[in-house]
C-alpha cells in the first residue's frame, strides 16, 4: 500500500493555490510539501494543519492506494 495526494493538488488547482501559498498558509515545511510531491510519508499533524488551513478533511487531500506491482 502507498500513499498519493492527487486529491491534494486537485484541491490547490480548485482554490487557485500555489504549493509555496500552503507551506505558508498551514505553517509547514516546504520539505513536507516536497515529500507530498514524491508522494512520501508526512506525520498527522501535519496533514491536520493542511486540512485546518485548507478547511477540508483528510480524507479529501490524501488516499491510501494498493501497489499496482503486488499481486495477491
Amino acid at each position: 500500500m502507498s500513499v498519493s495526494y492527487k486529491k491534494l493538488w486537485k484541491l490547490l488547482i480548485d482554490k487557485d493555490m500555489k504549493k509555496k501559498d500552503l507551506y505558508e498558509k498551514a505553517g509547514i515545511s516546504p520539505a513536507s510539501v516536497t515529500k507530498m510531491g514524491r508522494n512520501g510519508h508526512v506525520t498527522t499533524e501535519i496533514l491536520a494543519k493542511i486540512c485546518a488551513a485548507l478547511d477540508c478533511r483528510i480524507e479529501d487531500i490524501v488516499e491510501i492506494v494498493p501497489d499496482p506491482d503486488k499481486s495477491r
